[in-house]
């Protein structure tokens, strides 16, 4: 192939992905300002506790991000679930808190939330060094790398209804889609330099640390025991507590806080 087609065949390409980001960032705006739909409303202030704390100017935000996640994300009921606007606006409504103050991409390589009526039964492969195990355990979320949230409905609800107990199945797996827009769910997101990427490892390291050490000597901590299995369990637990449970987060960990503060652009403690 002569050189010269080859560059025009590129250079078609690189236009192409060029004018349809343009499309999609402008259906976007388009939807962001679209009049939000007044039962979507009461259904949020039903079902999510938190929004009713959400300053008005934040509430409006909230409400664009949700139109535009329930137009490229696609809800599909397990076990006998029918899918219905209680289900996709609730669920929407927590994965987009995370969204809230951040540049983000809604979850690039979410396609598909998988939602049962309760706790699901999924195989997990466990290893202890040579053997590796395949077990069948009971789960109420899950985030997959390749495309695909799985969630019980009923602790989705549970957990948008009842923001004191430092806990949220929403919250968590989508923390952990956050995770992996590098490619490695790690307890280290895409972050914005060098120096943020330093702070963030020096804290981080430091409480996952003093959290699986506390939990080793059967001490009683505000973070989740279920942080300590990794660092990617770590950073989607302690997400949890940054919006449930802020006041009493920031004033226990306030560097961790800090952390998260400066990651989602948002400081919740002042929402309580």
């Amino acid at each position: 192939m002569p050189i010269i087609l080859l560059i025009i065949i590129i250079l078609t390409i690189l236009l192409v992905v060029i004018a349809m980001r343009f499309q999609r960032k402008r259906f976007r705006q388009k939807l962001k300002t679209k009049a939000f739909n007044p039962q979507w409303v009461l259904i949020l202030q039903k079902n999510m506790t938190l929004y009713q704390k959400l300053p008005d100017e934040l509430k409006c935000r909230l409400h664009g991000l949700i139109n535009v996640f329930l137009h490229e994300k696609t809800f599909s009921g397990y076990n006998g679930l029918q899918i219905n606007d209680e289900i996709r606006v609730t669920i929407a409504a927590q994965a987009c808190i995370l969204l809230l103050n951040r540049d983000d991409d809604f979850y690039p390589t979410l396609y598909n939330i998988f939602v049962y009526p309760g706790a699901f039964k999924s195989m997990q492969t466990t290893s202890d060094g040579l053997v590796n195990t395949l077990k069948e355990t009971v789960r109420t979320g899950e985030s997959w790398h390749r495309g695909q949230v799985v969630l019980s409905w009923k602790h989705s609800k549970q957990g948008a209804q009842n923001e004191k107990d430092g806990q949220n199945v929403v919250y968590h797996e989508f923390a952990h889609q956050l995770d992996n827009d590098d490619g490695r769910i790690d307890g280290t997101p895409v972050l914005n330099s060098a120096e943020d990427y330093k702070s963030w490892t020096k804290v981080f390291s430091e409480e996952y640390t003093q959290l699986r050490d506390k939990i080793a000597a059967h001490k009683k901590t505000l973070i989740d025991g279920y942080g300590a299995e990794s660092e990617g369990e770590f950073f989607a637990v302690v997400t949890e507590l940054f919006f449930e449970r802020p006041k009493l987060f920031k004033k226990e960990h306030l560097e961790l806080y800090k952390e998260l503060e400066k990651f989602y652009r948002l400081n919740p403690a002042e929402w309580f």
